[in-house]
């Protein structure tokens, strides 16, 4: 590695000589970088971090590449975490700093239910396998190469640069609301590009046929669900059987439908999807786009998990738990329901429909962990014009799609804490081929390498 950047401090990094189809020399580092970073096992420990020796290691990184040692620290809310702070400084700032964040950790690999070492980066096929290359240690080595890049350039932007390389996003977040509330001017900033969202959709042929631009995502909530009963000898059953009760309220909460209600995101996106849906969804997605709330259109678009995700919060159970003995009345049953939440509404507001469902039979509701808080991001066109200026150098002629993900990243304790947030992965993928947290989980070295030429070219245009 240590090579590989004095090299780069040397040659300038001059892509442009690189054979064609070899790997240029910011290729080759992120490569090197994702290697070791696939290496570090960065997964949860029960409570315990992860993530301290992967941060370290990248801090000593920077500093070889010239990075004063000021400007670069890692810090932890617990023994074991790690979350990198790196600043490329602006000589004469004249905007305020852009924050680039990813995270670290990882979700748990079972080597069992692996082709390969989750653990060891494997070119096979085209593809970069390991745990995490996807989610997101691969946007980890990007933003990592492309700052050293720049350095070694020697780039001068006019506002900072902020790398935040996060230590748990994937299980409480609470090292980002940590950060936020105890160390809040090293990450302030104007606003925040994300890597952990968005991509650029390929159609079933490979051609590029969307960017994917998250503006907005869904409130996490999750309830614990109560049911109580006397108990007994299971020889003697009788109507009051807590199981039964948690069961008759479960049903409740699966079949009822929370309303339709569109953000401007999700508004926008469904006007500018239209044209690239299929024709048996191009009505429904139409009326979306125009705000027409009781097409009967809408009701092909609600087949698709996803899509009718976009246009109502969601309530699902996720866990089960009750009784204590096969030959023993239960006492007590327990399920949680996790909800993914507009975020125009509010968890409470969702938990008071939840109460009323399962009232009739005396069902209690505690949630499980306080809610964030997240607006959606306004469709700033102080971010979206760079962000279309480089699509368009690299992608011609796609749209650009702001994205609501049903599911959450750090950016939402960003948003919540008044940070705007855009996620722009921009890894070129069939939608339904992302391989996240799976088995076998990978990247296409392709998109990988496009994606990062699209950061080197996005940070460019945001800091000059």
């Amino acid at each position: 590695m240590a090579t590989r950047l004095a090299r780069l401090s040397l040659l300038l990094l001059a892509c442009s000589s690189a054979p064609a189809g070899a790997l240029t020399e910011s290729e080759e580092l992120a490569r090197e970088i994702l290697t070791e970073l696939v290496a570090f096992d960065t997964a949860m420990d029960g409570e315990t971090g992860r993530t301290r020796a992967t941060a370290d290691r990248l801090a000593e990184m920077l500093k070889r590449a010239r990075f004063p040692d000021a400007d670069v620290q890692v810090l932890g809310r617990k023994p074991g975490d790690g979350n990198l702070l790196a600043r490329f400084r602006s000589p004469r700032p004249v905007q305020p700093p852009v924050l680039l964040i990813a995270h670290l950790d990882a979700v748990a690999a079972s080597p069992f239910n692996w082709d390969t070492n989750p653990l060891q980066l494997k070119e096979k096929d085209g593809y970069y396998y390991g745990r995490g290359t996807r989610d997101i240690k691969g946007g980890v080595a990007m933003l990592m190469a492309n700052v050293i890049r720049l350095q070694a350039e020697g780039f001068r932007p006019n506002r900072d640069l902020i790398l935040l390389f996060t230590a748990d996003e994937e299980t409480s977040g609470s090292n980002l609301a940590w950060l936020l509330a105890e160390h809040r001017p090293l990450i302030e900033a104007a606003f925040a590009l994300n890597t952990d969202a968005g991509q650029v959709d390929l159609r079933a042929d490979g051609q590029p046929e969307a960017f994917d631009i998250q503006t907005a995502e869904k409130i996490y909530a999750s309830f614990a669900l109560d049911a109580v009963s006397a108990g007994g000898h299971s020889s003697r059953p009788g109507p009051d059987n807590a199981i039964y009760k948690l069961a008759r309220g479960l049903s409740r909460v699966e079949n009822h439908r929370f309303p339709r209600d569109l953000n401007e995101t999700v508004r926008v996106y469904f006007q500018r999807w239209a044209p690239l849906a299929p024709p048996e969804l191009a009505a429904g997605a139409r009326a979306l786009g125009a705000g027409r709330l009781d097409d009967p259109a809408i009701l092909a678009v609600e087949e698709s998990p996803y899509l009718n995700a976009l246009i109502r919060t969601t309530c699902v159970a996720t866990q089960l738990r009750g009784g204590g003995a096969e030959n023993a009345l239960p006492e007590r049953a327990r399920a949680v329901v996790n909800c993914r939440i507009l975020p125009q509404s509010s968890a409470a507001g969702v938990e008071a429909v939840l109460r009323d469902l399962v009232a009739p039979d005396g069902l209690t509701i505690t949630p499980v962990a306080p809610a964030p808080v997240a607006p959606p991001s306004l469709l700033d066109p102080r971010v979206l014009g760079p962000v279309e200026a480089v699509v368009a150098e690299l992608w011609p002629g796609i749209p650009i799609l702001p994205e609501m993900s049903p599911g959450a990243t750090d950016g939402i304790f960003l948003r919540g804490a008044g940070i705007p947030t855009y996620g722009v992965g921009a890894v070129p993928e069939d939608p339904d081929e992302d391989t996240s947290h799976a088995p076998n989980e990978r990247i296409r070295i392709a998109a990988f390498n496009a994606a990062m030429e699209f950061w080197y070219r996005l940070m460019k245009r945001v800091a000059e």
